[in-house]
């Protein structure tokens, strides 16, 4: 197989693991086994808890001291073995250890994915910014094509999720060791500076303005990421308490509703190469912040009837809402840092947007939403909740550009990529 195929499978099978029980996990928790809401909300936060080290941490390991295909490997093969001792959990306490562990290993995954992909297209004289999105596609078609089989099989309340996400991440473990060799390129610094000893040169990049204001905005546009993951499913839950609606098809299948958003990826992905050409990540990222506002204020006004459509259109948005800084910021990353750094660098990224943004994003949300739009028979206010959302997305809208200085040069980009090549 070439190399784009390659890792074309690679990202399937990286998204297919998650995507089997991310969405799903809450009718589990609260149908099968019965725990509660409060308990529940823990949950989340071990995406945040183990991002904030861990992809740093293999990101410096990957730097400097294994292959990043082999850390990569390994790192699914332990996770399957914890996702196959999850159904055997008995209670919510051990459940959430269990469950952090597990983020232990699969967090890391996400930058490491990335640094194994970027490595590989460049050895093999590819441009990442033109064929790296094509490839990433796939992995949200992975996400999709497993929240519909964990649906449409039955599964959604079961604990099959978790055997079958299991499964795919051994097989994926197993083949990530025939993945293009990523070997270290820290090692080959000439300096013995403590830090650079440490493997801890990629965080004095905060020194530089530009990448201080880029971290921060990207740790404030993941916490947005996270209030969509932990509530979207939910919101449309609650209309199963209002008689006109529950037997609609949006309040039936709300999992299968949430993942027009991931189609949605699909599009806007192949979309990223143009746009951080002609506008650069300045512009971009301003878009994903206007796309964050959109998304949260449809999802205020729409209800599972008249207001389908702007559903509907919220999910089509959040393409752009999630593409336009996740991938374009790991992009960005990639084409304007050493590559002696590249692993702990999109660690860093990865840190900032699902570590500190997704804790920042989870136990804010949770405090505002107890404190001031939870009634009184414990219902939500949803459309105030969202406009809330909507308001937090805007103001970041409106400060980024008058502080983030980065003057877009397509030149610039364009030697980049040909010296990495």
């Amino acid at each position: 197989m070439n190399v784009k195929v390659r890792l074309t499978l690679m990202n399937f099978m990286q998204f297919f693991i998650w995507g089997s029980w991310l969405i799903t996990i809450g009718v589990y928790w609260f149908q099968n086994k019965g725990w509660s809401g409060a308990e529940f909300g823990a949950i989340f936060s071990t995406m945040g808890i183990s991002a904030i080290f861990m992809p740093a941490i293999t990101g410096i390991i990957a730097d400097r001291f294994i292959n990043a295909e082999k850390l990569y490997g390994t790192m699914h093969i332990l996770g399957a073995l914890v996702l196959f001792c999850l159904p055997l959990v008995d209670n919510p306490g051990t459940f959430f250890w269990v469950i952090l562990l597990n983020m232990i290993f699969y967090m890391p995954t996400l930058s490491l994915s990335i640094t194994v992909a970027y490595s590989a297209l460049k050895s093999s004289g590819k441009d990442v910014v033109r064929d790296y999105p094509p490839i990433r596609i796939w992995g949200t078609i992975g996400f999709i094509a497993a929240l519909w089989a964990v649906s449409l099989s039955g599964n959604e309340a079961s604990s099959n999720q978790f055997y079958i996400a299991s499964a795919v991440s051994l097989c994926l473990g197993i083949y990530s060791f025939t993945l293009p060799k990523c070997p270290p390129l820290a090692n080959k610094v000439d300096t013995k500076s403590f830090v650079d000893a440490l493997g801890l040169r990629a965080f004095t990049l905060f020194k530089q303005r530009k990448f201080a204001v880029f971290f921060l905005f990207s740790m404030f546009l993941g916490a947005a990421l996270q209030l969509t993951n932990a509530y979207g499913d939910t919101f449309l839950h609650d209309f199963k308490n209002v008689p006109a609606y529950k037997d609609l098809l949006a309040v039936k299948y709300p999992a299968i509703i949430m993942s027009i958003s991931q189609i949605s990826e699909t599009l806007f992905i192949l979309a990223i190469p143009f746009f951080l050409r002609k506008f650069g990540i300045k512009y971009v990222m301003l878009f994903s912040m206007l796309a964050w506002v959109l998304r949260f204020g449809f999802f205020a006004f729409a209800d599972p009837a008249g207001g389908l459509w702007m559903i509907i259109l919220s999910c089509i948005i959040y393409g752009m809402a999630f593409d336009f800084f996740n991938i374009s910021g790991s992009l960005f990353v990639e084409t304007q840092i050493d590559a002696k750094i590249r692993g702990s660098a999109q660690g860093l990224f990865m840190m900032m947007v699902n570590g500190f943004g997704a804790l920042f994003g989870s136990f804010t949300s949770g405090l505002i939403i107890e404190k001031f739009f939870t009634l009184p028979d414990q219902s939500k206010d949803w459309q105030n909740i969202w406009i809330t959302f909507a308001s937090y997305t805007l103001v970041l809208a409106v400060i980024f550009p008058f502080i983030f200085k980065y003057k877009h040069n397509k030149a610039e980009l364009s030697a980049i990529e040909a010296m990495s090549h």
